[in-house]
């Protein structure tokens, strides 16, 4: 692979979409006339950090994103703030700098596209701390409700998927020069798929005639989905339903064994949804952009049962805002949903306003400007990082002695915990301990 431009994805395996949104931007940079130019690497930069709790973010994550949905949100809350996530993110690259540099040297990239949130500082701080030579941009995997976490000071750039996110990123922050608004990373193909919904139904054998509605809770599958599922059999009982469990083996066996009609198609994980959505006249599904933005990219009206986390309800807005379907966080909402837009003239008007909402190509948009940004003849700055200007150590390459690899990260001292804690406007106290004194004739009865 000598010569070749090396592009290494940084994200984390928290929900699917950021795995999701790398993997269709390395499909359509891969189609791009220089596809095969570059090398391609994607890394999970939080779980390499090997801090406790980073370390087992995936399975964290799906446990605050469902049965501590309530604490989930709070620390959203607490950490939504530019101060706030610069502290926190300088506390934990102290710990863990030798950790992130080792994992971005063993890939020598020439450009890191981050596409999590908590990967971008750790980022931008290794670059500046250890010199290290590549171009760095981010790219937004979130619609509207964006937390500031994704806006990074240090990249070269910020690629904001709406028109709303850019407006969001701005006012965080972000210079105007450094966000461009391309569109969202939807996989390529969705883009090139080019099947009617005659042509569709055919290549997944289904019936060609009865007004068909997909439901897809996400990859892990959920237990709302069977409910709905039942209501919607009863309530409709000629409705054609393509069900996708995901990765919920247990609830895709349950709804098969149920008596449901023929013509209600159950499947688990799939890897063919753009020939689904083609099949299907109404999309129904969480709030989740990645699947979101597939049946708006498909032009295939959506139903939006809930959102899961405060950064998903800006996406509620942008859909029922500009009519592209609505939002049913009730079973009996949803079955009103659906027979509205069974109604021919309700759901022809939705396409319609579906035709110009978001772009088709924003995975291609996005895959032509890291190519840019790989070309790039503009120097990268080189200047004193925020952890530098608050007198945390820069551990840089060239001055570290041979052994500091076998080193322990020194330990936080209380002088740089008062900066950091100046610096972040952080409501914790902290004091040293007394030192008690030892007692005093104890060992002999006194």
């Amino acid at each position: 692979m000598t010569g070749r431009k090396r592009i290494l994805f940084a994200i984390s395996d928290t929900g699917g979409g950021h795995r999701s949104g790398a993997d269709a931007l390395q499909a359509a940079l891969q189609l791009h006339r220089l596809g095969d130019t570059f090398e391609y690497n994607t890394i999970d930069l939080i779980t390499a950090t090997g801090l406790p709790l980073m370390r087992n973010a995936p399975g964290l994550y799906d446990q605050l994103s469902t049965r501590w949905l309530p604490l989930f949100d709070l620390l959203y809350q607490l950490t939504n703030g530019r101060r706030r996530i610069d502290t926190l993110a300088q506390i934990a690259y102290v710990s863990a700098a030798r950790s992130i540099r080792r994992t971005l040297e063993s890939y020598r990239p020439d450009i890191v596209v981050s596409v999590h949130p908590l990967a971008n500082r750790f980022i931008g701080h290794s670059r500046i701390a250890y010199s290290m030579e590549f171009r760095f941009i981010t790219v937004v995997t979130d619609l509207v409700s964006l937390h500031t976490a994704w806006g990074d000071l240090d990249a070269d750039m910020c690629i904001a998927p709406t028109h709303e996110g850019h407006d969001v990123l701005i006012a965080q922050g972000m210079p105007v020069d450094k966000v461009v608004y391309a569109g969202f990373p939807v996989h390529p193909k969705f883009t090139a798929c080019t099947l009617t919904e005659a042509a569709a139904r055919a290549a997944l054998a289904i019936d060609g005639q009865r007004h068909t509605v997909l439901l897809t809770a996400g990859g892990v599958g959920s237990g709302r989905l069977k409910e709905l599922v039942m209501a919607l059999h009863s309530a409709f009982p000629a409705l054609q339903m393509l069900v996708v469990t995901g990765r919920n083996a247990a609830l895709r066996t349950e709804l098969q064994r149920s008596e449901l009609a023929p013509h209600v198609h159950i499947y688990g994980f799939v890897d063919n949804m753009e020939v689904l959505m083609a099949a299907s006249d109404t999309v129904v599904t969480k709030a989740g952009p990645g699947t979101l933005m597939e049946a708006l990219v498909m032009r295939r009206p959506v139903i939006i049962t809930e959102a899961v986390g405060m950064q998903e309800h800006g996406n509620i807005d942008f859909v029922v805002n500009r009519g592209l379907g609505a939002y049913a966080p009730k079973v009996e909402q949803i079955l009103r949903a659906v027979e509205e837009l069974m109604d021919p003239a309700v759901h022809a008007a939705t396409i319609a306003r579906l035709g110009d909402s978001v772009p088709r190509d924003g995975a291609h948009r996005i895959a032509e400007l890291i190519i840019n940004q790989l070309h790039a003849t503009t120097p990268i700055v080189r200047k004193k990082s925020r952890m530098q200007l608050m007198g945390i150590p820069n551990w840089n390459r060239r001055h570290e002695p041979k052994e500091a690899s076998s080193r322990r990260v020194r330990p936080l001292s209380m002088t740089l915990l008062e900066r950091l804690r100046e610096h972040g406007g952080l409501n914790i106290n902290w004091r040293r301990r007394p030192r008690k004194k030892p007692r005093r004739g104890s060992r002999n009865g006194e």
